[in-house]
């Protein structure tokens, strides 16, 4: 009797013993588990980063108010600007790893579908009277609209009929599409996004201004191998892919040394 209430007790210990082993593995299993990160993105970057990665947490807009929220201690683990300038501006201040350029962008002229102006080419903004939107200088949407212009020899002509600069690309857009201005700058990709509701007039290919997107870890993150592994996901196959056929041009990848 006594015999089998030892090995009753053994067999007690084991089942408990196992089931104390299988709970840390399982609980070592979901401390692996990738965690959420938190990416500040360029306002162009709406539609396609969550088609690239659904699971994480987004927030969208101006570049360079992104940039400065980073710079002051926004909670951000990886940043996606329209332009490699603004990284690099992080990463010489060490808030920021070495940005990698992961698509790049033309700028072309939206006017309304109902096109009130009748603008057919880029030439006609500057007509009397035709209402425009662009980006703030320090956008870099709105960098690149007075880079394309000079380039053009149109500044001053164009400029004339600037009615509003708004915050991002996004906005720009948004009134053109509302009609609430004759003609706007915007890139390629925004264009595509609301074919539905606006007309794209190309930009000649000499006059384009260099557009690359650049991405980097934020240096206060605490998730950085998962950022990281945000950033692969971006640069890989199916997230290039996926960037391809929202509009954007194939990333120039660096000569190797």
């Amino acid at each position: 009797m006594l015999a089998g209430s030892r090995r009753v007790n053994r067999l007690a210990v084991v089942a408990l013993v196992t089931l104390l082993a299988l709970a840390a593995l399982g609980s070592r299993a979901r401390g692996a588990a990738p965690a959420q990160i938190t990416v500040y993105a360029a306002a162009s970057l709406t539609d396609v980063f969550p088609k690239i990665d659904p699971s994480q947490r987004y927030s969208f807009g101006a570049s360079n108010m992104l940039a400065a929220q980073i710079q002051q201690g926004a909670p951000a683990d990886v940043f996606a600007s329209a332009n490699m300038a603004l990284p690099n501006q992080l990463l010489a201040s060490d808030t920021c790893s070495r940005p990698v350029v992961f698509a790049r962008n033309t700028l072309v002229v939206v006017v309304p579908r109902s096109n009130p102006a009748a603008i057919r080419t880029v030439f006609e903004l500057t007509k009397p009277g035709v209402k425009i939107v662009i980006a703030g200088a320090g956008v870099p949407v709105g960098s690149y609209t007075l880079q394309i212009l000079r380039n053009m020899n149109l500044s001053g002509a164009v400029l004339r009929n600037v009615v509003s600069r708004e915050t991002d690309v996004r906005e720009v857009l948004s009134k053109v599409a509302l009609g609430e201005a004759d003609a706007g700058f915007v890139y390629a990709t925004d264009a595509k996004a609301a074919s539905g509701k606006v007309t794209m007039l190309r930009l000649p290919a000499w006059a384009q201004p260099k557009v690359q997107y650049g991405m980097c870890i934020v240096g206060s993150s605490t998730h950085r191998a998962d950022a990281q592994a945000f950033v692969n996901k971006v640069l890989g196959k199916a997230g290039q892919g996926k960037l391809v056929a929202a509009g954007f041009l194939p990333r120039v990848k660096p000569p190797r040394k």
